[in-house]
């Protein structure tokens, strides 16, 4: 029998395909089941357009046999099997599909589609194995026909033997190497988890053939083994099903059988949609952060299904970065695929399934505040960073979705608070909505600068993340309300009358602040009296766009030492110790130098600012307590 040749574009794409397309070896048993799948639902719409056809679901099943001594694997279906023509036309030209043809020549309908579109698949066995057979044989044929080929060299048909209708692939797998442990897939535990990871949900049984034990017949202690067939397939899967038909404990299961965390969902959105774009999804929001969340290593993405297939682990196109914590999966017959299936043209389809999940998303967290203030509170502890980044991110393009779900807290409240409350309750004379930064909300409490606008009783927003600042920047207003940092320039709460005042009494006491400055040199740009001080006698503030805060956070990262805020030194000129400052620039040079490093030293630490020279301080300390 002579051998046929694969054509020469068949040939380099099969070589392509063994060598590079497919990722991980181990989905060749997922595209194998797939075809398999196919060939049943042919039969299956056979039967919907010939009356004479009965079609008996019980009847249609897919069998895999693992037969590790001769290392043979067997995946047989009970489909529509082909003719030897058929079999020339799709096994003998790569990439051409009888799938695709199928679906092109019939209406499909009762949900049922068909995913072996570009008719690769099916060569994917040769990453695993040496010599692939294919015994097959047609719907209403008396004959059965054997595809064999050992690869790109070609391939041989000729007749066979077969009972009934559908195929059967049989595998020659390969032998270990040192990179590939191919006995994997002959063992029952490692196809199990395999079937259950990617075609758990094809809607035929899939049996594979285990083994068991029992006693001997007659014995009390004499056990024997002996092989059965088992389904390991759920079949129908939880987004297909009736929300009413499920309970929360439904979709716990599935949240620890799809190992999407270890601890409970905090909220699930079940999602049936249909229209330009019809897709299932099942969504959770976790209720802990995962512990490789902030690394480098966390992947984000939700499971990939079309048609009950998963075609990809992590589909990140499908979630925005600043929703990354959401798990799930994804279910969709519209999907245009590539020919490996592992990745997905960026197509319209793909793009709308991704903005409906997005909007989704930000609706259900919006209902979670509104009605379940303290559920979304813990949600926001742990992930609460994240929607800030995105605010951030992008140069605020995602602030129309983000600024209603982020929380702050609040100096009056004593309790995180929404944007929207804390402008709801400010007061008619309030221009803006004020802001401090620290590590905490404690020590921003002791912070001097907060003293005007406390006093004021404006409420103040802490900001406690290294994010915060950063993204209210991008922000730049809520509900045309502008956000002022309390350490900054301009507080917009003086009277003329104040200002004017301040004014004299900073040009009253310039040449004192001009000789702190001279001394300070170029670690402050200014000296001034200050307006936000009541009981502290020193400050320091900041002018221009980067604040201390922002300062302190872009030195912690990697060469960006030179980065630093506009420093102003602010003297409260109704303090008494500023009477003393005063006294000793007008009669002792040397205390009031003294006086003015310790000051800038005391507002340094205030700020959580490093002291510049801790034995120079020290120095000063001794001279006081002498």
């Amino acid at each position: 029998m002579a051998k046929k040749q694969f054509k020469a574009e068949s040939k380099r794409l099969l070589d392509l395909m063994i060598n590079s397309i497919y990722t991980h070896r181990e989905i060749f048993i997922r595209e194998l089941i797939s075809n398999a799948s196919d060939a049943i639902d042919k039969m299956y719409y056979k039967a919907l357009t010939d009356e004479a056809i009965s079609f008996y679901k019980e009847d249609y099943y897919i069998e895999i046999v693992a037969d590790k001594e001769n290392r043979i694997l067997r995946i047989k279906d009970t489909g529509i099997g082909m003719t030897k023509d058929e079999m020339e036309e799709n096994l003998g030209v790569i990439a051409k599909s009888g799938s695709l043809a199928f679906k092109k020549e019939n209406e499909l309908k009762d949900g049922y589609d068909i995913i072996g579109q570009f008719g690769v698949g099916f060569y994917s066995a040769f990453m695993v194995a040496d010599d692939v057979t294919v015994i097959s044989r047609a719907y209403g044929s008396h004959e059965a026909w054997k595809w064999e080929s050992k690869g790109a060299d070609g391939y041989t048909i000729e007749a066979a033997e077969k009972d009934t209708t559908g195929t059967e692939i049989i595998l020659t797998i390969k032998a270990n190497t040192e990179d590939e442990h191919y006995d994997d897939y002959l063992e029952e535990y490692r196809l199990r988890a395999l079937i259950k990871k990617y075609s758990d949900f094809i809607r035929y049984p899939i049996k594979l053939e285990i083994t068991r034990s029992r006693l001997k017949e007659g014995t009390e202690s004499d056990y024997e083994s002996y092989k059965e067939f088992q389904t390991v397939n759920s079949m129908v899967p939880i987004w297909r099903k009736n929300k009413n038909e499920l309970t929360p404990e439904d979709y716990e299961s599935f949240y620890s059988e799809k190992h999407y965390g270890f601890d409970k969902p905090l909220k699930y959105i079940h999602m049936n949609a249909s229209g330009q774009v019809s897709f299932n999804a099942i969504l959770y929001i976790p209720e802990s952060i995962p512990f490789d969340y902030y690394t480098r290593e966390f992947e984000k993405g939700l499971e990939l299904y079309s048609s009950g297939v998963m075609i990809m682990h992590k589909c990140n196109d499908l979630l925005p970065d600043h929703f990354s914590f959401v798990k799930g999966m994804v279910d969709s017959e519209d999907l245009s695929l590539n020919i490996s299936r592992e990745m997905l043209q960026h197509d319209r389809q793909l793009k709308l399934i991704a903005k409906n999940i997005k909007n989704k998303i930000k609706n259900e967290l919006l209902s979670m505040l509104k009605d379940d203030r303290e559920k979304y509170e813990t949600f926001f502890k742990a992930f609460g960073r994240q929607l800030k980044f995105g605010l951030y991110n992008d140069f605020g393009i995602n602030k129309e979705d983000l600024q209603d779900l982020i929380l702050f807290y609040s100096s009056t409240e004593r309790k995180m608070v929404t944007l929207a409350e804390y402008v709801g309750r400010m007061a008619d004379s309030q221009k803006y909505i004020y802001y401090a930064t620290g590590d905490a909300p404690e020590r921003i409490d002791r912070m001097p600068q907060t003293e005007l606008v406390a006093d004021k009783g404006y409420e103040i927003l802490y900001f406690t993340d290294d994010v915060d600042e950063f993204a209210i920047r991008v922000l730049m207003s809520y509900s045309d309300k502008e956000f002022r940092n309390v350490s900054g320039g301009d507080l917009g709460i003086e009277t003329e009358e104040e200002q004017s005042a301040d004014g004299s009494e900073t040009t009253t006491f310039s040449a004192l602040f001009d000789s702190m400055k001279s001394q300070l040199g170029d670690k402050v740009t200014k000296v001034r009296a200050s307006k936000r001080l009541k009981h502290h006698p020193v400050c320091l503030a900041s002018d221009g766009e980067l604040s201390i805060e922002m300062e302190k956070i872009l030195s912690a990262m990697p060469n960006q030492e030179g980065i630093k805020a506009d420093k102003v030194l602010e003297i409260n000129t109704h303090h008494e110790v500023f009477e003393t400052l005063k006294k000793a620039f007008e009669e002792d040079q040397e205390k009031f130098e003294l006086y003015t490093g310790l000051l800038y030293n005391q507002a340094r630490l205030i700020e959580g600012l490093p002291i510049e020279d801790p034995v120079e301080f020290t120095n000063q300390m001794i001279k006081i307590m002498k």
